[in-house]
């Protein structure tokens, strides 16, 4: 009969061991609404014969590397829980610390990151999970979010739909090839792509069969060219004294800082992830 035991163990064909077991787990808490507690007193022997066959097709998914979060509809992003679909990436850790440098470079000891009243723009906006999070944190700004992909933004605007006082405006837009606009924002933030093709050995049959390859990668003789049309419009567009944040490519940690400098913004900083990484840069642009 197949299990919580059982599908570990066929899981272990494709995974490694910690992983097969973690998978197992989400599923059986997600799908089945199973605590470990109730694992350990073996109630996993007990599914229905539909739950039974639910179970047979999901580990045939998960077998086949489909991401469990497509297989879900759902995950969790800085505490919400968010609708994803391929036709948008899934939403990483690392952008969550992303979001968190964010609030905390607009906290002050006079204002908290909340009374925040700016304009904020999102650049590729995916699933929404960055222009969303910072709606629902700073109830006092005015976030917009922008993506040249049609399926990521009904990704992005059901999600959207969900937090329904979050103050997001989604729009269709090709950042290397933008509109011409007055519109200008206080803060810009982008996840833009990043993966050299040449990377693209070393990645994960998961990401690499199963999301949005517009989403995640950029020519190797040309690996900053979102950087550089997104930098060039926050420099027309940001406000005096306006954030521009990137998460980046670690590898290119200094390559991305330069460019940025080298397009006149000020105070470029590498901040590095939990992990010691490269991985974001905040820069000021100054008059």
């Amino acid at each position: 009969m197949l299990n919580y035991r059982r599908t570990v163990s066929d899981l272990c064909r494709q995974y490694p061991e910690g992983e097969a077991r973690a998978l197992a787990r989400w599923l059986f808490e997600e799908c089945f609404e199973m605590s470990q507690t109730d694992l350990l007193l073996d109630k996993d022997n007990h599914l229905s014969a539909h739950d039974l066959d639910k179970l047979q097709e999901i580990v045939g998914r998960l077998l086949r590397h489909e991401p469990i979060q497509y297989i879900l509809g759902h995950t969790t992003f800085c505490g919400h829980r968010l609708l994803v679909a391929p036709g948008a990436l899934i939403p990483r850790p690392e952008t969550e610390q992303l979001v968190g440098h964010i609030l905390a470079s607009l906290q002050s000891a006079e204002s908290p990151a909340g009374a925040f009243r700016g304009t904020v723009l999102d650049v590729g906006t995916g699933s929404g999970c960055i222009a969303l999070s910072l709606a629902l944190a700073l109830p006092e700004s005015s976030v917009t979010g922008w993506d040249v992909s049609p399926e990521a933004l009904a990704v992005a605007r059901r999600n959207a739909d969900l937090y329904p006082q979050a103050k997001l405006v989604l729009e269709q837009c090709d950042i290397l090839c933008p509109p011409p606009t007055d519109r200008r924002w206080d803060l810009v933030v982008s996840n833009p792509p990043y993966v050299r093709r040449s990377e693209a050995a070393e990645m994960e049959h998961n990401v690499l069969d199963h999301e949005p390859h517009v989403a995640l990668f950029v020519p190797d003789d040309d690996a900053l060219r979102f950087y550089r049309a997104i930098a060039l419009f926050a420099q027309a567009h940001l406000n005096d004294g306006g954030q521009l944040w990137f998460e980046i490519n670690r590898a290119l940690g200094a390559e991305t800082a330069r460019l940025v400098g080298e397009l006149g913004f000020t105070a470029v900083e590498v901040v590095d992830d939990t992990f010691g990484n490269p991985r974001f840069i905040k820069a000021i642009r100054k008059e």
